[in-house]
């Protein structure tokens, strides 16, 4: 799908930036241009758009969202088709500033019990929500689990949701191609149904993959795990990492079994388990709701109003006499009331004309500060996130350049756009100064390079020139690659990865030897399934022979006792069976009897026909009955 950025969607949401791409849609950081707030709004892709059973799904997952209300569930804000511009499918949630579950569990490795069981409430607090209305999500896994910068845990994407609210447009085979298949149920794999046991499998996933720091069954195809989580059963997290509570140990092995029916029934019942278990492991820690960031403040009902309190009136008698009283003694004897009130009326102008000067020291530091001080310095406008181009013409009319001081890695801040300058957004400098940027370079990564074919040493020395380590080396057979040679690596060649980003080896440990088994004397098409099945390249030819039966082996080579590679070539001769015949006996047989006899015995068979009888038979074989004659010979008839 092209990039919609910088289109404005409906006349009101303003596409900002890509955020990530589907199968099904695509979604973008957007601005709300009428609430003047930042979005995230996902888009269907356009080849798509006019299909009438993805549209329908589309809309279903906004109303099934929509339905949902709860501070674990991704909140969904508004849906609509684009009528001006391009057409687009669309739907309006809420933006989550933070990561997912992956990329924390990329960083992290596996968490402790407690950590695991933190993550564990909110996401089961959401499902049993949706579970309580009929709502089963049907593809969790930690992609989408999301994890805001406040800390509060989101489960996103209810694209595969299904229920009342929901409708049945959704064919199994639709909804597991679209699922993760390291967490989908057995169910789910095996006839496409789920419910709301099969979200407590896909957490119970999760749970273990959180403890373990891996998934229970690997594989090097999406068909193969599916196969495991079918045929296997979920192992004790316990077998993989020691410390694991007995008790959650149990619970995630009940949550993962096979049987739908031994899991708890739905996610209510899973999450007063799990809060049991977190009581028992910490039983000073604060019975609250872990859902909530801060419990609810009680809202004051504003029909009560406070009572009013009359103020307590005073007599004007005792205090009042009293300063008369001693205003009065205070008097010279003599002294004048006029008097009195000029040296009260001096002492306001002198405090006034302290007033006046201190305004006017002010007035000469502002001019001064203004006009010659540091307030002719240039205030310089923010810059960051620009790229260098915006940020120079930003500069340019204000009469200040600008270099790039560095280049920094940054997983935040796109490539090219500015991280930071110096002085930052609101520092001033003085006129026709300089503006430093630093600079991103976009998220640090490193492509793994293509080690196949070289030695260890070789390939070790050329991975280690970036900042990444050499994990396990492992060995396996190989046809094509020679003994002591790297058949690949993992990540695989081509991939970009972190810093410090584990690399695995896996070294050739040659072609495999196998010991041949004599076939001589066995059926052919024995000896041919046989060893193409160990994986030999078979190459059969055929021979007559007087001592061995037909489709016997004759002959083989390599051969049986030796040993050979794997792949290698073995070439077997199987019997025809003899190469002579003797001449039958088709004395008194029609024409087209006899020459069939005749041929089943590989005798190429001339007629001669004598008299006029209509039905003629033979009455003559030369070479006579009896005769040896190799395979292929002629043998003439006569009839009459």
């Amino acid at each position: 799908m092209n990039d919609l950025s910088g289109e404005l969607i409906d006349g009101r949401y303003e596409l900002l930036r890509q955020v990530a791409s589907g199968g099904m849609a695509t979604i973008y950081e957007a601005l709300d241009t009428r609430l003047d707030r930042k979005v995230a709004v996902k888009i269907m892709h356009a080849h798509l758009a006019n299909d009438e059973e993805f549209v329908g799904r589309f809309i279903k997952e906004a109303k099934a969202a929509a339905a949902l209300s709860h501070p674990n569930i991704v909140a969904v804000q508004d849906q609509g088709w684009n009528q001006n511009g391009v057409p687009a499918v669309f739907l309006v949630m809420e933006l989550i500033d933070g990561h997912t579950l992956r990329d924390y569990l990329f960083e992290r490795g596996a968490l402790s019990p407690a950590e695991s069981i933190q993550f564990l409430i909110p996401i089961l607090s959401a499902l049993a929500a949706a579970h309580k209305i009929g709502i089963v999500h049907r593809d969790i896994k930690p992609e989408n689990v999301l994890i805001s910068s406040t800390g509060r845990i989101k489960i996103a994407d209810f694209g595969l949701a299904r229920g009342e609210l929901l409708g049945s447009t959704m064919t199994a085979e639709s909804s597991v191609i679209l699922g993760s298949v390291s967490y989908l149920s057995p169910e789910q794999v095996q006839r496409g149904i789920a419910d709301a046991r099969s979200d407590l499998y896909s957490v119970g996933i999760v749970a273990f993959e959180m403890l373990t720091g891996a998934k229970p069954f690997e594989g090097d195809s999406p068909i193969q795990i599916a196969y495991m989580h079918v045929n296997e059963r979920v192992p004790l997290a316990s077998s993989k990492k020691s410390g694991i509570p007995a008790s959650l140990d149990a619970l995630i092995y009940k949550a993962t079994s096979s049987n739908p029916d031994e899991r708890p029934a739905h996610a209510g019942e899973f999450l007063e388990s799990l809060r049991l278990i977190q009581s028992e492991l910490d039983p000073k820690k604060t019975q609250m709701s872990l859902e909530l960031d801060l419990p609810p403040a009680p809202i004051r009902d504003k029909s009560r109003k406070a009572p009013r309190v009359s103020p307590v009136k005073t007599s004007p008698s005792s205090d009042t006499v009293e300063t008369m009283a001693l205003e009065k003694e205070l008097k010279p004897a003599g002294e004048k009331t006029s008097e009195i009130r000029r040296r009260r009326a001096s002492s306001r102008v002198r405090r006034n004309r302290w007033i006046a000067l201190i305004l006017v020291i002010a007035l000469g530091t502002g001019a001064w500060y203004v006009l010659v001080g540091p307030g002719t310095r240039i205030v310089v406008p923010s810059v960051a996130g620009m790229s260098v181009k915006e940020a120079k013409a930003t500069l340019k009319p204000l009469g200040l350049t600008s270099e790039i001081s560095e280049k920094v890695f940054s997983e935040e801040i796109p490539s090219g756009k500015i991280i930071s300058s110096k002085p930052g957004g609101g520092g001033r400098v003085s006129a026709g100064g300089k503006v430093l940027f630093q600079v991103s370079q976009g998220p640090e990564r490193y492509k793994i390079a293509d080690i196949k074919g070289f030695t260890l040493e070789a390939a070790t020395a050329l991975l280690t020139k970036d900042p990444v380590s050499i994990g396990t080396i492992s060995e396996v057979f190989s046809n094509k690659i020679e003994q002591g040679l790297v058949v690949a690596s993992d990540p695989v060649a081509g991939t970009s990865v972190k810093r410090d980003t584990s690399i695995d080896i896996t070294i050739s440990k040659g072609q495999e030897q196998v010991a041949l088994t004599s076939y001589v004397g066995l059926s052919g098409e024995q000896a041919l399934n046989e060893l193409t099945t160990e994986g030999f390249d078979v190459s059969s030819v055929y021979a007559f022979s007087d001592t061995v039966p037909i489709g016997a082996v004759i002959s083989q080579s390599p051969d049986g006792g030796a040993t050979a590679a794997k792949g290698a070539k073995i070439d077997l001769v199987v019997s025809q069976g003899s190469e002579s015949v003797f001449v039958p006996n088709v004395y008194s047989l029609t024409q087209a009897k006899a020459t069939g006899v005749l041929q089943d015995f590989d005798l190429k068979v001339i007629v001669k026909k004598i008299g006029k009888k209509s039905i003629k038979t033979v009455t003559n074989v030369s070479p006579t009955v009896g005769t040896k004659v190799k395979r292929g010979s002629t043998v003439v008839i006569t009839v009459g």
